[in-house]
């Protein structure tokens, strides 16, 4: 694809994910019969997606790429390891056999949802589905970004290929673009010479979230306040934050815009021609369906 890249669809992507489920009663079931809370549920379920290697306590991994506080995500950990549900092995965590067989459950109740599912005329679905499938699987399989932390969890996610043109491979798509665009996104603030919390801080300032620095650190609870004002006081010694105002210079403005142009570039470069053609289309019926469903 070539620019003017369709930049409306990105924000419909996490729309979706955080939708299309909203209704399954499998969690609430499991969430009951195991004695967790929801975090720790999907704690677990997430932890399938890493696949056989499992995960470790790694930016980007276990731990949010943008978060400067360390083992937020123990108490999960704990819980499901409670449950019987994940072990660690050689620093590394793992799904145990019961574990296995609750994220396939969870997979086999979620295909079975997104079945009773009548939010899109079933031609309509099925375009949408190959389009944006078509997309993730010609980004996923780029040479760039060259490092890959995300993607992988993509196709662990997708497990056996869902039938074509179902809302399961719409899902499967959707979750899987998503995924590629957090690698180009980490790519693209790595370029800029930001670590992932330096640029959470700066997007903050730049889209004007904040009037002043306790409201910015109160945006930011995975990050410790000491962190969020270190990187406001490197913004501003580098020129990219005003002095007097939490708000970007021009060179600031210009650094975020490009990490956001960056990241846009590696992103949808690699789509099919056609799935650019059709990007006015696509964003259109995903709107459309995010409606339906919420």
């Amino acid at each position: 694809m070539r620019p003017p890249f369709p930049t409306n669809i990105p924000p419909l992507l996490p729309e979706f994910l955080n939708t299309r489920r909203s209704k399954m009663t499998f969690p609430l079931q499991k969430i009951e019969e195991l004695g967790l809370d929801r975090p720790a549920f999907m704690w677990t379920i997430n932890l399938s997606y890493r696949g056989p290697k499992g995960a470790t306590a790694e930016p980007g991994d276990l731990v949010s790429p943008y978060s400067t506080i360390p083992d937020r995500w123990l108490p999960q950990a704990a819980a499901a390891r409670g449950a019987g549900l994940v072990e660690e092995r050689d620093g590394r965590w793992h799904l145990t056999d019961k574990g296995r067989g609750l994220a396939q459950a969870m997979h086999e109740a979620a295909r079975a949802h997104y079945a009773t599912l009548a939010v899109l005329p079933q031609e309509e679905l099925s375009e949408l589905a190959r389009l944006l499938d078509r997309a993730f699987l010609a980004a996923a399989k780029a040479e760039e970004p060259r490092e890959r932390r995300h993607t992988p969890w993509a196709f662990a996610y997708r497990g056996d290929d869902p039938p074509a043109g179902s809302f399961a491979q719409l899902d499967a798509a959707v979750y899987g673009l998503w995924q590629v665009r957090d690698d180009c996104h980490m790519a693209a603030w790595r370029a800029a010479g930001l670590t992932g919390p330096q640029t959470e801080v700066l997007t903050a300032i730049w889209r004007g979230k904040a009037a002043d620095e306790t409201a910015l650190i109160g945006l930011m609870p995975h990050q410790r306040p000491e962190d969020v004002r270190a990187a406001v006081a490197r913004f501003r010694k580098d020129g990219l934050v005003e002095s007097d105002a939490l708000r970007t210079t021009e060179r600031g403005a210009q650094v975020r815009q490009q990490i956001e142009n960056d990241t846009d570039r590696l992103f949808f470069t690699p789509w099919p021609t056609e799935v650019g053609a059709r990007a006015d289309w696509v964003a259109g019926t995903l709107a459309r369906l995010n409606a339906a469903l919420a």
